[in-house]
């Protein structure tokens, strides 16, 4: 097994020390589990698109868009 050095903000660090009982190396790496679950997903569906990066970008930027017409914002 490979080992990763994690930095973290202090104040993450001070509650993490409060907290002795925790296996924290087990809470990262479950945590990374998940994400690169998350990332094979992703990957399997977009292997099968047609969109371009372009495409992909257009249909943000309208998403946004409204979202900030929805909440009263100005783009």
């Amino acid at each position: 097994m490979t080992n990763m050095t994690l930095a973290v903000p202090e104040d993450l660090h001070t509650i993490m020390e409060k907290h002795k009982e925790i296996r924290w190396g087990e809470v990262a790496r479950q945590a990374i589990w998940e994400k690169a679950r998350k990332l094979e997903i992703l990957d399997k569906i977009l292997s099968k698109s047609k969109l371009t990066e372009e495409d992909a970008e257009e249909i943000g930027h309208k998403i946004k868009k409204e979202m900030a017409k929805r909440h009263g914002l100005s783009v």
